[in-house]
C-alpha cells in the first residue's frame, strides 16, 4: 500500500478512536485535567500519534492499546467517583497556600509551588495585593481558589438589600443565519414572529443575521454579518501606513 494511503486511513482511524475516547471520558478530564488526567491525555495522544506514523508496526496493535488505555481511564474516573478514598489518590487533594492572610511554605514546598505561581495566580483573580487575601487553596487541576478579606469583598445587591430580578440564561434564536427552532417552541414563539422582530431592526433576511437570542426580559439581541461601525478600536500597535524613513 502507498505510505501516504496508509497514513490518511491509519489518521482517521485514530482521530476516531481518540474522539471516541475523550467522549467516554467525559468533559471533566477535557475541562480541569487534574495530574493524572495530564498524564493520560499524554499517552493516549502519543498512542495515536504512533498509530498514525509508525508504519513498521500494525496499526489494529496501537488501536488495541489506545482502547485499552481509555478503558483504564474510565474504569478509573469510575473508581473515583464511587471511593473517596480512591478519588483522593487518583486526582489528589487541595491544599490551603494562604491562611488567615499568612502564607504556608511548607504547602508551597510540598506542592513545588513558587512565590511566582502564586502571584500569577492571584493576578489572574484580579488580586494585586497578597494582604487582601484570606484563604487561598491550590486545586487538585492547579487552580487557585481565592476568598478575600471581608473588607475587600465586592458589594452584592444582597449586602445592600436591593431587590433583583431573575436573570436566566438567554435562548439562542439564529445561528450562522439558521433558525433554532426547538428554542422557538420552548419560548412559545413563532417565525413569524421572529422575523417580524427582524424587520423592526431593518432585517429583512434571516440569513443576514449570524446571532440572535432571546434574553429572559423578552429582548431580542441580533448581531448581523456585516456590521456597519462608523469606528473600530484597534488594540494592537500598529501603526496605520508606512513608516516614515
Amino acid at each position: 500500500m502507498n505510505p501516504f494511503l496508509e497514513i490518511i486511513i491509519r489518521g482517521i482511524g485514530a482521530f476516531i478512536l481518540i474522539l471516541l475516547v475523550t467522549r467516554l471520558v467525559g468533559k471533566t478530564q477535557v475541562g480541569q485535567l487534574t495530574v493524572s488526567d495530564f498524564v493520560n491525555a499524554i499517552v493516549i495522544g502519543s498512542i495515536g500519534a504512533s498509530m498514525v506514523t509508525d508504519l513498521k508496526e500494525n496499526g489494529w496493535y496501537y488501536a488495541f492499546g489506545l482502547f485499552l488505555f481509555g478503558l483504564l481511564t474510565i474504569g478509573a474516573e469510575y473508581l473515583a467517583m464511587k471511593y473517596r478514598p480512591a478519588r483522593k489518590v487518583l486526582e489528589g487533594e487541595p491544599t490551603v497556600i494562604i491562611h488567615n492572610g499568612k502564607i504556608l511554605e511548607d504547602n508551597m514546598r510540598k506542592n513545588v509551588y513558587h512565590m511566582d505561581d502564586l502571584t500569577m495566580q492571584l493576578r489572574d483573580k484580579g488580586v494585586f495585593n497578597i494582604a487582601d487575601v484570606e484563604f487561598a487553596v491550590l486545586e487538585p487541576n492547579g487552580k487557585l481558589s481565592v476568598l478575600l478579606k471581608s473588607q475587600k469583598q465586592p458589594l452584592t445587591p444582597q449586602d445592600l438589600q436591593l431587590p433583583t430580578r431573575y436573570q436566566g440564561i438567554p435562548s439562542e434564536m439564529i445561528i450562522d443565519g439558521i433558525v433554532i427552532q426547538q428554542n422557538l417552541k420552548q419560548n412559545n414563539l413563532t417565525e413569524e414572529w421572529l422575523y417580524r422582530e427582524l424587520e423592526k431592526q431593518g432585517i429583512k433576511s434571516v440569513q443576514e443575521v449570524m446571532y440572535a437570542s432571546l434574553d429572559t426580559e423578552g429582548k431580542l439581541y441580533v448581531d448581523k454579518r456585516q456590521d456597519v461601525m462608523a469606528h473600530v478600536t484597534d488594540i494592537t500597535d500598529k501603526l496605520p501606513g508606512k513608516i516614515p524613513q
